[in-house]
């Protein structure tokens, strides 16, 4: 079982470093922005899980006013397969419905097969959906 709470300053380069094993950071999102901008978010949290000490796992969570939605889930590649994930996910949820929300949504990057299966066995559902985005910064 992995003790969960939630993000504090000193948790910064464990996290940070996490999602760098993990394959979550994208060159066009800082890392310490996402966290600080979350953080300065009343309706948004980054939950941390713990194991043997470490932090092994993570997930952002945030309330958009209409739904929620979730980002860097993230299970240590050495702690794979103990349910780590799923709890995370799980913590998200129950936070997330105390928010009053009723439905998540969350993107898998094409290709990421790994994700959609994990999704999927834990219940999430694909929708027909398009995505599309359009970046504000230079």
């Amino acid at each position: 079982m992995l003790s969960i709470r939630p993000f504090t300053d000193a948790d910064l380069e464990a996290t940070i470093a996490l999602w760098q094993a993990c394959a979550l950071i994208r060159s066009w999102n800082n890392p310490e922005q996402d966290i600080a901008h979350c953080r300065a978010n009343p309706t948004s949290e980054l939950f941390v899980g713990f194991y043997g000490g470490e932090i092994v796992a993570s997930v952002m969570a945030g309330n958009d006013g209409h739904r929620g939605a979730v980002y860097y889930v993230a299970s240590s590649p050495a702690h794979r397969n103990k349910g780590f994930g799923r709890q995370m996910i799980r913590h998200a949820e129950t936070w997330l419905k105390e928010q009053g929300v009723w439905k998540i949504n969350l993107m898998i990057r094409d290709g990421n097969d790994q994700a959609r299966g994990f999704y999927s066995a834990i219940g999430y559902e694909e929708e027909p959906r398009i995505v599309m985005a359009r970046r504000l910064d230079p």
